[in-house]
C-alpha cells in the first residue's frame, strides 16, 4: 500500500521533462559553439604572421558568435534553473531558440569569408545580424512565456530577475541599429555585435563590486 510520502508520479514526470529539455539544449549549445572553431582558417600568404593578421575578420566573427552563444547559454541556464515544469508550448519555443543557435555557425562562416567583396559583406552581415537578433528575441519570449504561465519557482522570481529583463529593449535596439549600419558598413556592424556580446557576457556589476568593495 502506498504511503503519503511516496513520490508523486506527476512531479517525477515533470522533473524528468525539464531535465531532458536542459540536457538537449546544452547539447545544442555545445555543438554550435564547437562548430565555430572548425571554421577558423588562415589564407595562404607570404608569411604566417601576415596570414594571421589578414584573417582578423574571421577571428572577430568567431569571437562575436562565441560571445552571443555564450550569453544565450548563460540566460538559458538561469531560465532552466528557475523552471518547475515545462509545458508543450514552452518546449516548442525552446526549439525555435535552438534553431537560431544551431544556425549561427553558417552566417558566421559567410561573414568571415566575405573579406574582399562589399556587396557580399552587406548580405552576409545582415543575415548574421538577423540571426543574432533572433537568438535574443526567442530567449526573451521563452522567459516571458515561463513567467506569465507561472512555470518558474516563486523563490526565483525576484527584483534581480526583473533587472535582467530590463536589458532586453536596449539590446534588441542595439541589434536593430547594427543591422541597419551593416547595410552601409558591414565591418562596423560586426564590431557593434562584439560590443553587445561583451555587454551580455561580462558581469560588470559583479566586477565593480569585487573591485570597489570595502575591505
Amino acid at each position: 500500500m502506498a504511503s503519503d510520502e511516496d513520490d508523486d508520479p506527476t512531479d517525477a514526470g515533470t522533473a524528468n521533462s525539464t531535465s531532458r529539455l536542459e540536457a538537449f539544449s546544452d547539447g545544442v549549445f555545445a555543438i554550435a559553439i564547437t562548430l565555430l572553431v572548425l571554421d577558423l582558417s588562415v589564407r595562404p600568404s607570404e608569411s604566417p604572421l601576415r596570414g594571421v593578421l589578414e584573417a582578423w575578420p574571421i577571428f572577430l566573427a568567431y569571437v562575436v558568435s562565441f560571445l552571443t552563444i555564450g550569453a544565450a547559454w548563460l540566460g538559458h541556464t538561469g531560465l532552466t534553473d528557475r523552471l518547475t515544469r515545462a509545458d508543450p508550448l514552452f518546449m516548442r519555443l525552446n526549439l525555435l531558440l535552438l534553431l537560431f543557435v544551431a544556425f549561427l555557425p553558417f552566417p558566421t562562416r559567410l561573414v568571415a569569408g566575405a573579406l574582399d567583396d562589399i556587396d557580399e559583406e552587406r548580405v552576409y552581415a545582415t543575415m548574421y545580424g538577423l540571426t543574432l537578433l533572433g537568438i535574443r528575441i526567442f530567449g526573451f519570449l521563452l522567459d516571458e512565456y515561463a513567467l506569465r504561465e507561472r512555470l518558474y519557482s516563486k523563490a526565483h522570481v525576484s527584483a534581480e530577475l526583473e533587472q535582467e529583463r530590463r536589458t532586453i529593449l536596449p539590446v534588441v535596439g542595439g541589434y536593430v541599429i547594427a543591422i541597419l549600419v551593416g547595410l552601409v558598413a558591414p565591418r562596423v556592424a560586426v564590431g557593434v555585435y562584439c560590443v553587445i556580446g561583451i555587454y551580455l557576457v561580462v558581469p560588470f556589476r559583479e566586477v565593480h563590486r569585487l573591485l570597489f568593495r570595502r575591505s
